[in-house]
């Protein structure tokens, strides 16, 4: 018999299935929360670290393709709304899910903490691309101008968001591979 407070049986796996949406939800509202705040440290050229982007990754690290863009563009969803809509969030946080999904089906990575670092850093330089082509397409300044602009701030944010992923990463693939077990047991 197992001694876990928690099995997948009966009541208790409705109680932990109840548990496992208030931490996913509770960790996106973290991420959100965090995102306009600037606490020393966390500050690069007045870029801070991208914590949805570092959710959408730890989810989209053990889900399919269609799940990792599925959860950019419900983060880009919200994102847009504590911020300017345009650009738009999601199309990048939808590439960023769906780009690292197919990463780890192909056993490209593992799950340790020098791989997420590597994987949010190019998937950082990835989203900001992508909003700064968006940039281009919207705006009355000079594609030169904005690809200036764009290179030290996506920088910035690729290695904040990457030095940071493990503080967002790893309890959660902590709590989802618990769940696995659970499930399974």
């Amino acid at each position: 018999m197992r001694n876990d407070r928690f099995t997948a049986s009966g009541r208790n796996s409705t109680n932990l299935k109840l548990l496992n949406a208030a931490i996913l939800v509770g960790s996106v509202a973290l991420c959100l929360l965090l995102m306009p705040t600037r606490f020393p440290g966390t500050e690069l050229l007045g870029v801070s670290p991208n914590w949805l982007l570092i959710w959408v990754v730890a989810w989209s690290l053990k889900r399919t393709p269609s799940q990792g863009a599925l959860a950019g563009v419900i983060l880009g969803l919200l994102q847009d709304g504590m911020s300017s809509g345009a650009p738009t969030h999601v199309f990048s946080l939808a590439l960023v899910g769906y780009l690292t999904a197919r990463l780890q089906k192909q056993r490209y990575l593992q799950e340790d903490f020098i791989s997420v670092a590597l994987i949010v850093f190019g998937m950082s330089i990835v989203a900001d691309t992508v909003r700064a082509l968006q940039f281009t397409v919207m705006s009355d300044r000079s594609l030169e101008e904005i690809w200036m602009l764009h290179q030290p701030l996506a920088l910035s944010s690729a290695i904040l968001s990457s030095l940071w992923a493990p503080t967002i990463s790893f309890p959660l693939n902590r709590w989802w591979q618990r769940m696995e077990r659970l499930e399974q047991s």
